[in-house]
């Protein structure tokens, strides 16, 4: 498999340093091989000012694996990063969007396996132009200029205890009324099972759907969109042949006992998905982007502003994002296999 093409993200923040950290860790932690995109020179400067004795090697992607065990390997993005810890300066957003648009050329092109972004400060991208709501719209827009087809990213929050995916993800409250309809759960629930059981290896993926209103509507008390809008997503996804169940109130879904009785959990709205996991899994979960061509994972915490530059960042998250994103790429690339085996099978 080829190595995991690791994005730089905001380079003020503590994503240099985690990849950093978790390179010299790599044979402990069993690691698969990743390189990093970004300015080699700028990881140099990191790496002095952590005081980690980490060489960094520039390198071609097909180089990468070779180099792994002894240096990190660096793709030049060819875009100076000269932001200091916790100060995002005119660098930050180039060198970022430079980054992303790297890794998914590299993908898409087969020279990585997998794409694990960086974490990203969105206010720092906006006030340079940028235009996409965050990572996993622009992952979508650059892929669909490949590909030439609309796509449908979805978000999916995973840990061993917990996975969740916002239907609508970054949307004021008072917006979401309006967005959420019977079409976008449904079109949400199909790629979510499609991809568990492609990518996760789950063979009949069983979803659960949470109510928008509190008690799941109370049969339209508490507010008629459960009845008129959810339960006839929930209806289509079972006439698909889908596992699922709902819409069920959201209060009474997360614990112990509930929460064996799924593999995913669909929710209508950014906060009602992220709380939950964030609660149980705040330092190990993973952010996986379903309905790409490509497999993409990503810690789940921000830029850490407060704590960048130093030796302070927890590394729990990028080390399941590394570890994930080997996992379902292997598992992505068997299926194509298996589908390549399928479509030349010799006439008889």
């Amino acid at each position: 498999m080829q190595p995991l093409a690791l994005t730089l993200g905001e380079p003020a923040g503590i994503g240099p340093d985690l990849a950093l950290a978790v390179w010299r860790r790599r044979a402990e932690l069993h690691l698969p091989a990743f390189y990093l995109l970004g300015d080699p020179a700028f990881l140099r400067r990191r790496a002095e000012r952590l005081d980690l004795d980490v060489p960094i090697s520039s390198v071609k992607p097909e180089e990468a694996a070779v180099e792994f065990a002894e240096a990190l390997p660096v793709v030049d993005i060819d875009v100076a990063a000269t932001a200091e810890p916790g100060r995002p300066d005119r660098s930050s957003a180039p060198a970022a969007i430079a980054s992303i648009r790297r890794s998914v050329a590299d993908v898409m092109a087969g020279r990585a396996a997998a794409i694990v972004t960086n974490p990203i400060a969105k206010h720092v991208l906006y006030e340079s132009g940028f235009a996409e709501p965050g990572h996993t719209e622009f992952l979508a827009k650059l892929a669909q200029e490949t590909t030439r087809r609309p796509l449908h990213p979805v978000m999916l929050l995973w840990s061993p205890e917990l996975a969740v995916v916002p239907v609508t993800i970054h949307l004021p409250l008072t917006e979401i009324f309006k967005a959420l309809s019977t079409a976008l759960i449904v079109e949400t629930g199909r790629i979510v099972a499609h991809d568990l059981r492609r990518r996760f290896g789950i063979a009949r993926p069983r979803l659960v759907v949470a109510g928008l209103n509190p008690h799941a509507g109370e049969e339209g008390a508490l507010g008629d969109e459960d009845r008129n809008v959810v339960a006839p997503a929930v209806a289509q996804l079972a006439a698909d042949n889908i596992a699922v169940r709902g819409p069920l109130p959201a209060d009474t879904l997360f614990h112990e006992r509930a929460r064996a009785s799924y593999d995913a959990a669909l929710c209508m709205y950014h906060d009602q998905a992220l709380i939950p996991i964030k609660t149980l899994a705040f330092d190990h979960a993973v952010n996986v982007t379903l309905g790409l061509p490509f497999v993409r994972t990503s810690p789940d915490h921000g830029t850490a502003f407060d704590i960048a530059g130093t030796t302070r960042a927890d590394p729990s998250s990028l080390i399941a994002a590394l570890r994930l994103a080997a996992r379902l790429a292997a598992r992505e690339d068997a299926a194509a296999a298996i589908e390549q085996a399928g479509s030349v099978a010799p006439a008889s």
